[in-house]
């Protein structure tokens, strides 16, 4: 048993081995990392509230990703509605939360062309003449249009049903479609002609 015991201590104490000749720095230990499995998701309840609070300020979801530091791209914002519903009741509601969102920001918008149409935007308009340059301030009316008129087109788009122009005129389901005719065009060649007609015989 004594000879067992002293031959385990000097075991125990025997120096490692250099891995290269000269080096007499011990052996790095091997580190074993167990393997990720698929990619982490970054979705949180927080982030999921910001972005439904900028949804209805108005603010587009891709400006929203990318003016927000760390949160994802917009298209893994879609994953995780589509991944919500297919959880169904499980989930969270992600989906009826940014959809709901999204019609308040609507709203938001509309009301933002409001604002733009009754406050001026003063600016600087270069008008180049054959006597040189000339710089007037003055209210930006041309941009202030075409400000209003993108935002009400894309709410036409958005939301046709709300902020469209058209009226669709639909019949009974699984009949044949009503039939309509224009006949504006029509009736204004009716009044020249008798507006013409009217002069001659004056």
């Amino acid at each position: 048993m004594p000879e067992t015991t002293k031959k385990a201590a000097t075991k125990a104490t025997k120096p490692p081995k250099a891995t290269k000749a000269g080096d007499s720095s011990p052996a790095p230990e091997k580190t074993v990392v167990a393997p990720k499995i698929g990619k982490p998701s970054k979705y949180t309840p927080e982030i999921a509230r910001i972005i439904c609070e900028q949804l209805s300020e108005g603010i587009p979801l891709r400006q929203i990703c990318r003016e927000n530091n760390g949160f994802p791209a917009w298209r893994t914002i879609y994953d995780w509605m589509a991944k919500d519903d297919a959880l169904g009741s499980e989930g969270v509601g992600l989906s009826a939360a940014i959809a709901r969102a999204r019609d308040i920001g609507y709203d938001a918008l509309a009301e933002d062309c409001l604002h733009i149409a009754d406050n001026t935007e003063m600016g600087h308009k270069q008008v180049l003449t054959d006597e040189g340059a000339s710089t007037t301030i003055e209210d930006m009316l041309g941009h202030r249009k075409l400000r209003i008129e993108t935002r009400l087109k894309l709410l036409a788009k958005f939301h046709p049903t709300k902020y469209g122009d058209k009226l669709g005129v639909h019949g009974v389901e699984g009949a044949a479609p009503i039939k309509t005719e224009d006949t504006s065009a029509s009736a204004f060649l009716d009044i020249i002609r008798n507006l013409e007609m009217t002069k001659r015989a004056g």
